[in-house]
């Protein structure tokens, strides 16, 4: 049953792929809804499927095995694993994906590559839903791969502009440089035993202590690359806020249950190997480390798909955060409930720019009386991130910091710190955002965004429309609203931390998901504290009150020299753009790479052309020798023919 069920989860959106770019795009014109309505049906039919499998998954995995390699001794499976893990992220990424479907169907109405982007997103969702489905490594490369170029082609979807092809490429080369560690990781897991690309088989190799703490080290670093490629962390982290050039659908998908999770996701399946390693303090450094960095510099932007983007790189620092400290739960959960908040936050902002014509800030303002479910659907969404209690983030967010509060010593307390530091900005800088959009009187949108630019002789965004000052259509909204209910109530009703509410037994989400891990004798529930959560909740209401106060009483904080350099510094995020392509793009790749490669390609590949055109012609000018008539030069070179072939005849035999 699960093991059908399977199969037709992954190849619906692929299918729907295939007919949409050879059958629907000829048939239909490019104002025709039926892509959307065919990606909202298809997706959503694979959602009730993941709904299956996740309440039939039970005690036990559930496989799917094809024979893909068979070559001498090395056998590869293209197979697929449903076990609890797979099973929650099933029901993520194709939930998320399906609202986000129906609201593309009213925010992309006449696009002219209508049918285009649903191929794309159908593509999309396919790809996570394989890479998740992966009961082999390399087979989690390939479907890792696609989720890539999947993005790649959404985030590039207005190729026409300038900036969503930088941005597209960008976001496909920085994203590259991780999967090589990925990719090092396969060859050397390859190298040591290639039964063990197998997942099962690499935890049964763990249990059995086949694996050293050396090789799991090497191979950890290797995966770790990869993650921190995909999920946008430190270093890597610069693509993300500028993958907003894409559709705010797209972004909302990426950001939610695709593409960025795919690193955490990686990490928590390899969890056994990162745990039998000597990195997982470098994995809750680097979490930790992002997640304070993004926040930071979600302060200062003015651009409402920033802001939500470098929370994006924040949120899934505390998940790397929370894999490090060794809170596998608390990290897998709180990826759940960051999926259907964070979906909603961004398409509400996708609401917003439909209204005002614009996602800069400034130039917003006064819109909650005209867009009264935006608002408040949005302003749900945002309490949530914030991790008030008792909305679905805070159960997710606390945990993480309880981890760090429950790990000990100074990295597990400097975690929690951070951790509660990080609490505080979210909450400020959302509601600012919060602030600038809907309170007060209305700035004017895009109209008079471009006015202003234009008087200035500065070019006009291809972002900013024209205002429509009105509620966005009914299939834009309907998700909207969707999304903050459960950014409400799923995360206790998933997770409660008393016994027998509403009949949902204690820590259900927790005691399904360590099923994944049951071999290991992997425990991760806490019991709730008290303290951490008050400590918790009073500084997010503290951030929030900073944040809607230093709005309403207009408090100049840049008049201050200190503060003005404080905020130059974070908008230019940290100067790594600027560090990069100076001394990267610029030095080592166009002085290193570049030279290299031109003085590769003239002084050998030419130099083979250019010798061997020159030997062929020597060879020619001899053999114009030879021909010189004379029959006694013609016999002598028979003779000398014959020889040489007898001889060879003798050596071989």
């Amino acid at each position: 049953m699960i093991e059908i069920l399977t199969l037709l989860i992954l190849l619906i959106p692929f299918s729907v792929f295939i007919f949409n770019s050879i059958v629907l795009r000829n048939l239909i014109s490019d104002k025709s809804e039926i892509p959307g309505i065919v990606n909202s049906i298809s997706i959503g039919i694979s959602f009730i499927f993941a709904l299956i499998a996740l309440f039939n998954v039970g005690d036990f995995s559930s496989s799917i095995s094809f024979t893909w390699i068979n070559l001498n001794d090395v056998d590869i499976t293209f197979s697929f694993l449903v076990d609890p893990l797979t099973a929650i992220m099933l029901v993520v990424v194709s939930g998320v994906s399906f609202l986000v479907q129906i609201y593309s169907i009213g925010y992309m109405h006449g696009d002219k590559s209508f049918c285009r982007y649903f191929s794309y997103m159908a593509l999309f969702t396919g790809s996570m839903l394989g890479l998740v489905m992966s009961r082999n490594i390399l087979q989690l490369f390939i479907f890792w791969e696609l989720v890539g170029v999947s993005s790649y082609l959404l985030i590039g979807f207005w190729h026409e502009r300038k900036s969503a092809a930088a941005a597209a490429k960008k976001a496909f080369i920085m994203t590259r440089l991780g999967d090589f560690g990925f990719l090092f990781s396969i060859i050397y897991l390859f190298n040591v035993n290639s039964d063990l690309l197998e997942i099962p088989a690499l935890y049964n190799a763990i249990l059995n202590n086949e694996i050293s703490t050396n090789v799991a080290t090497i191979l950890s670093l290797g995966f770790l690359v990869g993650a921190i490629g995909k999920s946008a962390q430190f270093p890597l982290h610069n693509w993300l806020p500028d993958a907003m050039e894409g559709p705010t659908s797209v972004s909302a998908l990426i950001h939610s249950a695709t593409m960025v999770t795919a690193g955490v996701f990686l990490i928590a399946r390899l969890f056994p190997l990162f745990q039998n390693s000597d990195i997982m303090i470098l994995v809750a450094i680097i979490g930790a480390l992002t997640s304070f960095i993004a926040a930071t510099m979600a302060l200062t932007t003015t651009d409402i798909k920033r802001v939500l983007a470098y929370s994006t790189i924040s949120q899934l620092g505390y998940m790397f955060m929370a894999l490090g400290l060794g809170a596998y739960t608390a990290a897998v959960f709180h990826l759940f409930t960051h999926a259907f908040f964070k979906a909603g936050l961004f398409l509400s902002a996708g609401s917003v720019h439909h209204a005002a014509g614009t996602f800069n800030m400034k130039y917003m303002g006064g819109l909650k009386s005209k867009m009264k479910y935006t608002y408040y659907s949005m302003t749900i969404c945002a309490l949530s991130l914030s991790g008030l209690f008792p909305l679905s983030g805070f159960w997710s967010k606390d945990e993480i910091v309880l981890s760090g509060y429950l790990h000990g010593g100074y990295i597990g307390y400097i975690c929690m710190i951070i951790g509660l530091l990080v609490a505080f900005l979210t909450s400020f800088y959302m509601f600012r955002a919060i602030s600038l959009t809907f309170l007060g009187e209305f700035r004017g949108g895009g109209d008079k965004e471009s006015e202003d630019l234009k008087s200035k002789n500065l070019p006009v965004p291809e972002t900013v429309e024209h205002v429509h000052l009105e509620e966005s259509p009914r299939y834009m909204i309907y998700p909207i609203v969707l999304l903050s209910f459960f950014a409400i109530f799923i995360g206790y009703l998933v997770n409660p931390v008393f016994s027998n509410l509403l009949f949902i037994d204690k820590h259900l989400f927790g005691v399904f998901l360590e099923k994944s891990l049951e071999v290991f004798h992997y425990h991760g529930a806490h019991e709730f504290n008290f303290s951490i959560a008050l400590v918790s909740t009073f500084i997010s209401i503290t951030g929030i009150l900073f944040g809607i106060n230093i709005y309403r009483q207009k408090i100049e904080i840049e008049k201050s020299s200190f503060i003005s350099a404080i905020n130059n510094f974070l908008d230019k995020k940290y100067y790594m753009d600027v560090l990069y392509e100076k001394i990267f793009v610029r030095n080592v790749f166009y002085e290193i790479i570049c030279a290299g490669s031109e003085w590769i390609d003239k002084n050998i590949f030419d130099g083979i052309n250019v010798g061997l055109s020159k030997l062929v012609g020597r060879l020619s000018l001899s053999s114009l020798k030879l021909q010189d008539g004379q029959i006694h030069t013609y016999s002598l070179a028979m003779v000398v023919t014959g020889v040489i072939s007898v001889f060879i005849l003798v050596i071989l035999g």
